[in-house]
């Protein structure tokens, strides 16, 4: 087998996977309310439930329990009070560092950002619509397909060898790039191309450490995927790591400007 078949022979699983998921989640995105809502509850579960299988292997049942709670208080915020709502978010961190007798701090930040990132993904949806949405999604998914195979065939300098191995520095700037060609088809719907265009690498950017969050996480449980959910990917935190670093950093971003614009606003 040739080095270049063995870069991608897993490319065809990754792509029919990526497919279905594409199917699910662009479903629930256009379908948005309640539905939307639904998904963002069952992939904050399955994500936490990840989350702590990794860090209390062999304890399923607590596992269970802190899913079943994440996505509780996902569903919990959309009618609790703002103020209760906010504060449900740390559930099921408050409730690991009762049952979990190991790794409880990484458990208690990561499924914070797990919750933050969940919420801040609908709040988008709900409020924003669709544009910003899809927007969102596309420079999370190009920065990660465009590192994908500029990692490979360029390869190079290692970004983070220790903690992530595979990504290199020709695959990080590549998601940049990729992050910028998403910004200029949406530059249309917004005055200040400079502030778009900024706006979506830093995204890029906090994708890509979101990946490495996660990859820190795996090297410390000492497993290669989350799970194996997802033929191809592993699991939803394989997937979705860094839609959790973007998601976050864009509500941090919010608190200073006012992006995105509102629907008829530009």
């Amino acid at each position: 087998m040739s080095g270049a078949a063995t870069k991608f022979d897993d490319l065809k699983t990754r792509i029919v996977s990526a497919i279905v998921m594409l199917l699910i989640a662009g479903f629930a995105i256009w379908a948005g309310g309640i539905i939307f809502l639904v998904a963002i509850a069952a992939a904050v579960a399955l994500m936490i439930w990840e989350l702590a299988s990794m860090l209390a292997p062999g304890r399923d049942r607590i596992s269970f329990i802190l899913a079943v709670i994440g996505a509780l208080v996902v569903l919990g915020w959309h009618w609790a009070p703002a103020n209760l709502g906010l504060a449900l978010i740390f559930a099921p961190a408050l409730v690991a560092v009762a049952l979990l007798k190991a790794n409880r701090r990484v458990f208690v930040l990561y499924s914070v950002m797990i919750g933050v990132a969940g919420i801040g993904f609908y709040s988008l949806r709900a409020d924003y619509g669709l544009v910003w949405i899809i927007w969102l999604a596309l420079v999370v998914i190009a920065s990660d397909v465009m590192g994908y195979f500029a990692g490979r065939l360029i390869g190079g300098p290692k970004f983070w060898p220790k903690v992530s191995p595979k990504k290199t520095w020709s695959g990080t700037v590549a998601g940049w790039f990729g992050a910028i060609i998403v910004a200029f088809f949406f530059l249309n719907y917004t005055d200040n191309a400079a502030e778009l265009i900024v706006i979506s690498v830093a995204l890029a950017l906090a994708a890509q450490m979101g990946d490495i969050a996660e990859s820190a996480i795996k090297r410390k449980a000492g497993v290669k995927d989350s799970s194996n959910l997802i033929p191809g990917h592993g699991g939803l935190l394989d997937r979705f790591d860094g839609m959790l670093g973007a998601s976050v950093i864009l509500i941090v971003i919010q608190q200073f400007i006012d992006f995105p614009p509102l629907p008829g606003v530009s």
